[in-house]
């Protein structure tokens, strides 16, 4: 599971979508990169931070580098961090050796290890989307954006873990766009209209299928595809009940402690490890029997 700032409060969604395609350029080339400040470097000092930051690994665990990472995930407070570290540290006539070093050591130079499980907490889930047994004793809550790639890759970890315990767990889903996924809003909307029709699950993979072709126009197809009373889908979509629930959503999910998507809790616990069956088995199992301990 990937962890970041998620809410751009500071960064207006036209603006922030706007830079990015400014910025749509080969992160490798680029030479104006988001949140990244190199007044005061002369030429060859700002070179210098463009060498470092093409060359050393985020240490936010994405895989990218420092300038890569800042071109598609301009809100990851990491990347940000190193890049100051690296622009001071030049500006202040360093090599680039220790310009890196200064970046290594610094508080964005590694993420610390989060608990396995963190202590429980109340999510709001009446209403939401649900998917399982009605009696199981493990609650999944996630809380997901559909342009999300990471969310993406989870839909198919989570139903295998559904697949596995049939009886055992269930899903709830909560919506959680990000400011920086233009399609983020419209498409938490429509999975919520679709929900009023008892249709959220099929445009839930519809939606996560094609995440990359995310659209109004797009969602509207799909949407007639799948049966639905389309003058109501259409009056759901926009209406102001819809937009409550998703920001009611979010609110829940900033109050709970979410800083990324997906992130999914596990009987309130927020789990804090890959989604993968083989890594969260043995969760399930200790919960399981955890529960079955009051009884």
């Amino acid at each position: 599971m990937r962890l970041r700032p998620v809410r751009a409060y500071l960064v207006p969604a036209l603006l922030l979508s706007g830079a990015l395609m400014l910025l749509a350029q080969d992160w490798q080339t680029a030479t104006t990169l988001p949140g990244v400040d190199f007044a005061g470097l002369t030429p060859a000092g700002k070179q210098k931070v463009l060498h470092a930051m093409r060359a050393y690994d985020c240490s936010c665990g994405c895989g990218m580098k420092v300038a890569e990472c800042r071109v598609k995930d301009p809100g990851c407070a990491f990347s940000r961090g190193l890049s100051a570290t690296l622009v001071d540290s030049i500006r202040k006539g360093k090599s680039e050796t220790l310009a890196v070093a200064d970046a290594k050591a610094s508080k964005y130079g590694h993420r610390a290890e989060p608990k396995l499980l963190d202590d429980p907490v109340a999510i709001p889930t009446l209403g939401a989307p649900v998917t399982g047994a009605a009696n199981a004793r493990v609650t999944l809550v996630e809380f997901s954006d559909f342009q999300c790639p990471y969310c993406w890759k989870a839909v198919e970890k989570i139903n295998a873990v559904l697949k596995q315990y049939p009886n055992d767990v269930r899903l709830i889903f909560k919506q959680f766009p990000l400011d920086s996924h233009s399609q983020a809003q419209i498409s938490a909307q429509a999975a919520l209209a679709a929900q009023q029709q008892g249709k959220f699950w099929q445009l839930h993979d519809k939606m996560f299928a094609n995440h990359s072709g995310l659209s109004r126009k797009a969602i509207v197809e799909w949407a007639g595809g799948l049966g639905l009373d389309m003058k109501r889908f259409m009056a759901d979509l926009d209406s102001e009940a819809v937009k409550k629930t998703v920001a009611t959503d979010v609110a829940d999910g900033e109050k709970a402690g979410v800083e990324g998507t997906p992130t999914v809790f596990i009987n309130g616990q927020r789990y804090n490890r890959d989604l993968d069956l083989a890594a969260i088995k043995p969760i399930i199992e200790a919960e399981l029997k955890r529960v079955a301990g009051k009884k």
